[in-house]
């Protein structure tokens, strides 16, 4: 990566998996993720889902001037994915998935191969690291829907959090699992079992439906 390190504050456009196209001036690389801003937010994206990078002059827009702070701090080593999910603990956030859906709230604990991450809408979700695209920390007093202090706290969720992400998955047998955050109904039912990476949930009407660990995006458990 030090070939795209050397255009450090140069624009850049990224296009990640999905077609998605994200463009500002790389703000730094580090072994697993890059760091762009559009003169506005930042975005902390893992290196694993860029498709295409573009440098460029950009003579149409106005120029964007390197930021003074960095939203979650600096780094004093070279900065990666873990590193920045674990700063970010605590830091209103967007963070992207899958299927143009964000989700917005924070990161509450970073484990072997997931994180924790608490929203207001969907709870608690479980995330595996090899899912996450990017994520966008919130500017100073604002709010994941302009909620109020009370109605949405910043408070550390206790949870017993298994090391691994099938372990945790393990630990909630029997619970409503909500995948990919319920946007289609065969991806909520009752987790009944996992065994060589195939996950049984009974969907609605108790019909039983198999599914790939390694395709689970995200899930929540009720």
């Amino acid at each position: 990566m030090s070939i795209i390190n050397q255009n450090t504050g140069e624009n850049i456009e990224v296009t990640l998996s999905g077609n998605l196209v994200l463009k500002g001036i790389l703000i730094e690389v580090g072994t697993d993720i890059m760091v762009i801003y559009n003169g506005k937010d930042f975005y902390y994206i893992p290196l694993v889902h860029t498709q295409y990078i573009r440098f460029h002059q950009d003579t149409e827009n106005e120029v964007i001037k390197q930021p003074d702070e960095w939203p979650i701090g600096q780094q004093d080593n070279a900065i990666s994915v873990r590193k920045t999910l674990t700063n970010s603990k605590g830091i209103f956030s967007e963070i992207y998935v899958n299927n143009h859906q964000p989700i917005h709230g924070y990161v509450t604990g970073v484990m072997n191969d997931y994180f924790l991450f608490f929203s207001p809408v969907h709870k608690l979700v479980c995330i595996p690291l090899q899912h996450f695209k990017w994520l966008m920390p919130y500017h100073d007093n604002e709010r994941p829907y302009s909620l109020k202090n009370e109605e949405f706290p910043l408070v550390p969720i206790s949870v017993s959090s298994a090391r691994t992400f099938e372990e945790q998955m393990r630990r909630n047998l029997g619970k409503i699992a909500v995948f990919d955050l319920g946007k289609e109904p065969r991806k909520i039912g009752k987790l009944v079992s996992i065994h060589n990476q195939q996950v049984e949930l009974s969907i609605a009407r108790s019909e039983t439906l198999f599914t790939n660990l390694q395709h689970v995006h995200c899930v929540s458990f009720l």
